[in-house]
């Protein structure tokens, strides 16, 4: 069977997807994830951006059992571009077996969409259905995992295989619901299989479903319903550098709006384990307000903040406010909540880590931090006495 017209083609269905929280049918057949439910999306009011970034399948993963010694998803990406600037690398695919890294290679072909930087305007470059191949695998029983790209949007088609497949009955391991901004969707992370987020589920045996979502991590109430919405025992949120580097709100603002976001989390999801982590360091906007600019040059990308130091006097957000009041809130709420957590996001990428693994564009760390991060949360999370070491009461939740 060597000729891939003689596999076994497996339609996708939910019963072979996880982590997203809702799948489009698409006109040619194809399975669309998204991260976000029907109803949420019906809110975005033509925001592109956040389309694109809660279709970017970043912690979605296509898991089956089966003895197949070659493995491939046919399906359709879509890639964002900008005019002028070199491309990005293509997106990771990360194969897992039993749980174990196993291969990594990225897809051909797809759909192109360049958007230029002076006025906004896109245009799309329709492209042809590519495939996903993993070749040489064990001819045992096991059970595989795809990791989707966090980069792109990745309609699918099919899966091909020589050997058939069955889905995976769910583990029974606790649910991990997190949401942040792009540190947490993946950005500069090798793949989705390495951001920090999923890091630290494997470490922890936790089942994850990623709700971060890259510029964006903005308080949206649509965010919180879908966050109180999704069966989880274990809940987190990371709150602060988009609403910086958006210049999106005041101080007079932010506070009842993050009351806001948890109460509406703790209306579906009264007693499980809910830990909100103000953000990681960023010198660029510890002290100084956004806006965030991108600069490009020599084909690379540096992020600038535009504020004025002065402006936090007036209200304007950074870092060192958002976190103070971020310990203020959570302290203030513990005290009639006991399963809420706080976690100051400089220990888990700080001034030493700064120093030795410095930000590559000013404000994403690079996957080498990615591991640290996940390795740093994982040990407070998940260890001994962490908010997420024991059971909790999430399941009873639900």
């Amino acid at each position: 069977m060597n000729d891939s017209r003689d596999r076994i083609i497996t339609p996708l269905t939910g019963d072979l997807l996880r982590g997203a929280l809702d799948l489009e049918r698409t006109a040619r057949g194809g399975l669309l994830p998204h991260r976000l439910p029907a109803a949420a999306r019906a809110r975005f009011d033509g925001d592109e951006e956040l389309a694109r970034a809660e279709s970017q399948p970043s912690g979605v993963r296509v898991v089956f059992r089966t003895r197949a010694t070659v493995v491939e998803l046919g399906l359709l990406r879509t890639v964002v571009g900008y005019r002028g600037v070199p491309p990005a690398p293509d997106g990771a695919y990360d194969l897992h077996i039993d749980g174990e890294p196993a291969g990594r290679t990225t897809a051909s072909g797809g759909n192109v969409v360049l958007v230029d930087l002076a006025d906004g305007s896109r245009e799309t470059f329709p492209g042809r259905i590519g495939r996903v191949r993993f070749d040489g695998l064990p001819g045992r029983e096991k059970d595989v995992e795809i990791w989707l790209p966090y980069t792109e949007t990745a309609e699918l088609i099919d899966l091909r295989t020589d050997a058939p497949v069955t889905a995976v009955a769910p583990s029974g391991r606790r649910v991990w619901l997190h949401h942040g901004s792009s540190i947490s969707h993946g950005s500069a992370a090798a793949g989705s299989a390495t951001a920090w987020p999923a890091l630290a589920a494997a470490a922890a045996d936790v089942e994850l479903v990623n709700l971060s979502l890259a510029g964006n991590a903005l308080l949206d109430p649509f965010t919180a319903r879908a966050l109180r919405d999704t069966p989880a025992d274990l809940i987190s949120v990371k709150i602060g550098i988009n609403l910086v580097n958006r210049d999106l709100m005041r101080l007079r603002a932010f506070g009842p709006a993050v009351h806001g976001f948890l109460d509406t989390i703790r209306e579906g999801r009264p007693a499980t384990p809910l830990l909100v982590v103000s953000p990681v360091l960023c010198p660029a906007h510890e002290d100084t307000p956004g806006p965030a600019a991108p600069d490009f040059r020599d084909g690379k990308v540096e992020f600038t903040a535009l504020g004025d130091p002065a402006e936090s006097a007036s209200g304007k957000l950074t870092l060192s406010v958002v976190r103070a009041e971020l310990a203020r809130i959570v302290a203030e709420r513990a005290a009639s909540d006991p399963y809420l957590f706080h976690l100051d996001g400089r220990a888990l990428y700080g001034e030493a880590d700064h120093a030795e693994l410095p930000l590559p564009d000013r404000l994403h760390p690079d996957d080498a931090a990615h591991r640290r991060m996940g390795e740093r949360f994982g040990a407070f999370a998940f260890g001994p006495g962490g908010p997420f070491a024991a059971v909790g009461g999430g399941s009873s939740d639900r």
